[in-house]
């Protein structure tokens, strides 16, 4: 079954429309002064982008946004990060919590069991069709606790172990009060050489957003040195 999934989802492609404007944001005032202590260049309000910060990370290019979000399975503010690493293009690595990707999984089983087209909706999100293309993997020298929040899904086990180390682990799992639960979406992927993230962000939840931009910041840092 899974495998007929798996070729529904091979010729789709992501059709990515406009967001909607985004809306007054209590966070974006309050990470707007710390991302500029930071060193980032900031802009705010920009169609669905309440706030933006713009850097580098090893000398490659990276954009945050917080803004309206671009998935329907995150719910209020979304962060979203994306960095040109230059990567090689067939490393393909997605980490996400575990809720998330049991959610996704069955909305994949649901729209391919509940429809007789032969292939999915082109506007399925890029995620949902990565985890019906691709294994989940995992290695024992993570610890239990980390696998019980979050799924790493890739092309290949070992390009999964080279980027996801202990650090990344812990910052994954250590976040500062008021602390995000497992429940909230989480996304890190490597695909077509560059990173991404994708974070479901709370009002006025400022240690979050840093905390998350610390976490995007390593997983760059640990693509470029194991890519």
């Amino acid at each position: 079954m899974f495998d007929r999934i798996r070729k529904a989802f091979i010729p789709a492609r992501q059709a990515i429309g406009p967001l909607p404007p985004a809306r007054d944001s209590r966070l974006a005032g309050l990470a707007a002064g710390w991302a500029a202590k930071q060193g980032y260049t900031v802009a705010t309000s920009s169609g669905a982008t309440a706030l933006a910060f713009e850097g580098t990370v090893a000398g490659k290019a990276c954009r945050l946004e917080l803004g309206r979000p671009g998935r329907a399975y995150i719910q209020g503010e979304e962060l979203r990060g994306r960095a040109e690493l230059g990567l090689a293009p067939d490393v393909l690595v997605v980490v996400m919590n575990r809720p998330l990707m049991e959610s996704l999984e069955k909305q994949a089983y649901s729209l391919f069991t509940d429809s007789l087209q032969t292939s999915v909706d082109s506007k399925l999100p890029e995620e949902m069709r990565l985890l019906a293309m691709h294994e989940e993997v995992g290695w024992d020298a993570m610890p239990r606790v980390f696998w019980s929040r979050y799924a790493v899904v890739a092309d290949d086990r070992h390009h999964a172990r080279a980027w996801v180390d202990a650090e990344l682990a812990r910052l994954l799992m250590e976040w500062p009060e008021p602390a995000p639960s497992a429940q909230v979406p989480l996304l890190l992927m490597l695909l077509r050489g560059k990173a991404y993230l994708r974070m479901q962000q709370e009002p006025g939840a400022l240690p979050a957003l840093q905390h998350a931009t610390r976490i995007f910041t390593r997983a760059c840092e640990n693509a470029l040195k194991a890519f």
